[in-house]
């Protein structure tokens, strides 16, 4: 089954299942905001597809914003822990090991802008990857990351999933 055929399927189910859109799109933003997974996971994209459901179905807006926000969270800060817990040892992982140079301009840049890095990495794919785990291995005081954590994942999942579930109604008049 191709990563096409799964979001084909995760589409259909939200579809057919609406009290499954909130838990799908946490598990989905969940997934996208994991280090490593992240990499390899195309969340957004169905989280957008999502999003195009709301006026064309019974799915609530706030379930789906809710859902996607706590799992962009949740896995934002389980890459901090990850990267807090085991620092420098995770250049020694993959994907860092046949690309170190990700790891070396997340660093670059999170030295640069600090808490604000954590927060515009949300928006930055590749960033959002890495920038977390970077600010667990920089040491970054917990309080401060939470706070970019939580406003830049309310804000990207609004982002993601606002254009779907309004500009489909805006483009038929409703």
């Amino acid at each position: 089954m191709s990563l096409s055929d799964l979001g084909s399927s995760a589409l259909a189910l939200v579809r057919e299942h609406h009290a499954w859109a909130g838990p799908i799109c946490f598990v989905l933003a969940f997934l996208e905001s994991l280090a490593f997974v992240s990499l390899i996971v195309p969340s957004a994209v169905l989280l957008i597809g999502i999003g195009g459901l709301v006026p064309l179905s019974n799915i609530s807006f706030v379930e789906i914003w809710g859902g996607t926000a706590l799992g962009a969270i949740l896995g934002d800060w389980l890459s901090y822990w990850i990267g807090h817990r085991f620092e420098h040892r995770i250049s020694g992982l993959w994907p860092f090991t046949r690309y170190p140079e990700m790891l070396e301009k997340t660093h670059r840049f999170f030295e640069r802008w600090g808490v604000l890095g954590v927060f515009g990495g949300r928006f930055l794919g590749p960033l959002r990857a890495t920038i977390p785990l970077v600010a667990g291995m920089g040491g970054m005081p917990m309080l401060r990351f939470q706070i970019a954590n939580v406003t830049s994942a309310l804000l990207w999942a609004a982002g993601l999933l606002f254009p779907g579930a309004f500009g489909v109604a805006w483009l038929k008049g409703e």
